[in-house]
């Protein structure tokens, strides 16, 4: 990779590590040199997954309830519309598969290392 395209993705990286940044203190630094934050909110990671995983299954829910209201014949769902949606909810599998296959991937190489 040339270095033009290492500087482009790093000032990428730090310009939405800035948009993302949550405000610290100043001064408030614990003896590691990390920034102890007071307030700062919780990610649970479980309940992060579970919810991207929620949206994927309403997406395809919803892709399939379209679907079947146009085979009944119904006026108000288009062709375009089931697949749109359809589209969008295998789109939505793919990535989540995709994320599912990187996080068993980086479990291997964490019980490849040596300890």
């Amino acid at each position: 990779m040339s270095d033009m395209k290492v500087d482009q993705i790093l000032s990428q990286i730090r310009s939405l590590r800035d948009q993302t940044a949550i405000a610290r203190p100043e001064g408030d630094v614990n003896s590691l040199g990390a920034i102890n934050v007071g307030a700062t909110p919780k990610v649970d990671f479980s309940s992060m997954l579970k919810q991207s995983i929620d949206a994927v299954n309403a997406t395809q829910k919803n892709a399939g309830a379209l679907a079947a209201a146009f085979e009944r014949g119904d006026d108000d769902v288009s062709l375009t519309q089931v697949m749109v949606n359809l589209q969008k909810s295998d789109v939505s599998f793919k990535a989540m598969v995709e994320v599912r296959n990187k996080f068993v991937d980086a479990y291997q190489e964490v019980m490849r290392m040596s300890m």
